[in-house]
């Protein structure tokens, strides 16, 4: 597949990100996301796809990836395991630019309220004390950011749209894409680790859904304020008063 120039600009502008000749994280993962989907719709596909939960994100940036490069996609199921609320899979995509994997993703959905045969749930975890961090940034989110998204990548999960369309899926609001707070966050975090176009590895876990309007406090730091470009940067987006944030993640240098 050829990168189209327009929706990079697009979501970089969308992202608040530099215009610029290299393809950002997060567009890679919306280029795999159909083939990834085409993985979940299967019939041989372990779990339901409506109402699964997204809980997680690893992925290996593993280069800077020119726009002008031929990609190609590739993604399967694999790691069912238990969870306390039901189970677990791993969708895993990863893109190549002729025969180099360039980029490698592992997202992690949980379907609740389902069972493997003979194998006992674990115990729920307890919830760790969390104190949010000194705060970097602030994102106001207005109630058409799920749809800005949409229109850039592509995926119309109707959670995302409108409050209407949330609550005939069981939510109270609508909310926003998880992927969509990831580039937020990479935006910030990615230039303070890579400083010679190399390659870099980011998770995120996502806790507790950001609920359109909305207001999200935002983190993005080295461990020490002595690090310097190169050391792992972690970040975080809370609400203001929570005891637990919206989601946590890390990016480190390759």
């Amino acid at each position: 597949m050829d990168v189209d120039r327009d929706q990079l600009t697009r979501y970089q502008r969308l992202m608040g990100d530099t215009v610029r000749d290299e393809l950002p994280s997060v567009f890679v993962h919306g280029l795999a996301f159909p083939v990834a989907m085409s993985v979940m719709v299967r019939a041989d596909f372990p779990l339901p796809l409506l109402g699964m939960v997204h809980l997680r994100n690893h992925v290996e940036h593993r280069r800077v990836i020119d726009p002008a490069e031929s990609l190609s996609i590739t993604a399967w199921a694999e790691g069912l395991d238990a969870h306390y609320a039901g189970l677990t899979v791993d969708v895993v995509a990863e893109v190549s630019a002729g025969d180099e994997v360039v980029w490698r993703g592992v997202s992690t959905y949980l379907a609740k309220g389902h069972q493997l045969d003979g194998v006992v749930r674990p115990d729920r975890p307890e919830r760790p004390d969390w104190q949010p961090p000194a705060k970097t940034g602030l994102w106001r989110l207005g109630t058409d950011t799920g749809r800005q998204y949409a229109r850039v990548l592509g995926d119309w999960n109707p959670i995302h749209l409108t409050a209407a369309s949330a609550k005939m899926l069981g939510l109270k609001r609508h909310i926003v894409h998880g992927m969509y707070a990831a580039g937020r966050a990479l935006t910030v975090a990615v230039p303070r680790v890579v400083s010679d176009g190399g390659g870099y590895d980011w998770d995120i876990d996502f806790v507790a859904p950001v609920f359109l309007p909305g207001t999200v406090q935002f983190s993005a730091a080295t461990a020490s304020p002595e690090a310097s470009t190169g050391d792992t940067v972690e970040f975080a987006g809370w609400k203001r008063g929570a005891d637990r944030p919206h989601f946590v993640g890390s990016v480190t240098p390759r």
